[in-house]
């Protein structure tokens, strides 16, 4: 069990007979959504990655490769790995998890495809994990919030609020400054991605940190530092589905 679970679970003990009970399953019955950006066939395949698809108001790219470290840690493999430890601990809390990839070596999907993966699960509430590739001399984290665009009205103001909930808890536990490059607070608004135009469920896009800067980047690569990412994503679902701030 990950500290995350672990933590969430001692916040919500059940008793019988005066004794403690089994953990509880605080998700049980909910249904959460990850997509993490990228994919490490990427690279490989141009011609479909850079075709272009409809994102709810201008054509983007259907995907792109990410961005990478100094040393060539690429972000997809970041993204995917932080992804993998965030579905463990999500299921160990007694969610349905549903990811837009299920490996590392594929190629796409596309944009759009991810956010109808995710919004056809009618999930409670979805995670875009990403990594910046920013001015090497910046750091931080920034957390994408949708502007409405028709499909996503509806999911504006629960979409803020998860922002919230997950700034303070990914701040919190992994210990990662917010941008000093991107957005206010920790926060921007972005009206030019698929993921979150299209989106009919609760959702942010988090840059967790920027892997041109040379600080974040030993971050970013740690196995440790990824664990701790997807344990404040998993205390920040619970907090934002349980009603919470």
């Amino acid at each position: 069990m990950s500290a995350a679970v672990a933590l969430v679970a001692a916040a919500v003990p059940l008793l019988v007979g005066g004794a403690a009970a089994a953990p509880a399953r605080p998700l049980a019955g909910r249904v959460v959504g990850i997509d993490p950006g990228h994919n490490g066939g990427n690279f490989a395949d141009p011609g479909f990655i850079n075709r272009p698809v409809w994102n709810g108001r201008e054509s983007e790219a259907c995907d792109t490769t990410g961005t990478e470290t100094d040393g060539g840690y690429t972000e997809a493999l970041f993204n995917f790995r932080v992804a993998t430890y965030l579905k463990a601990d999500l299921r160990a809390l007694g969610a349905r998890v549903v990811m837009t990839r299920d490996s590392n070596h594929g190629v796409g999907p596309c944009i759009t495809d991810r956010a109808r993966i995710i919004d056809r699960a009618r999930a409670d509430v979805a995670i875009d994990i990403h990594a910046d590739g920013g001015p090497p001399g910046g750091r931080g984290f920034a957390i994408l919030e949708p502007v409405a665009d028709g499909p996503n009205d509806h999911v504006i103001g629960s979409s803020k609020r998860f922002a919230r909930v997950l700034r303070g808890r990914y701040r919190a536990i992994t210990g990662m400054p917010v941008s000093d490059y991107d957005g206010s607070g920790g926060l921007a608004l972005r009206d030019d991605l698929a993921g979150l135009n299209l989106t009919t469920v609760p959702k942010v896009l988090i840059e967790c940190g920027n892997m041109r800067n040379s600080t974040d980047a030993r971050r970013l690569v740690s196995a440790r530092f990824q664990r701790r990412a997807a344990e404040s994503f998993a205390a920040a679902i619970v907090a934002f589905l349980g009603g919470r701030s």
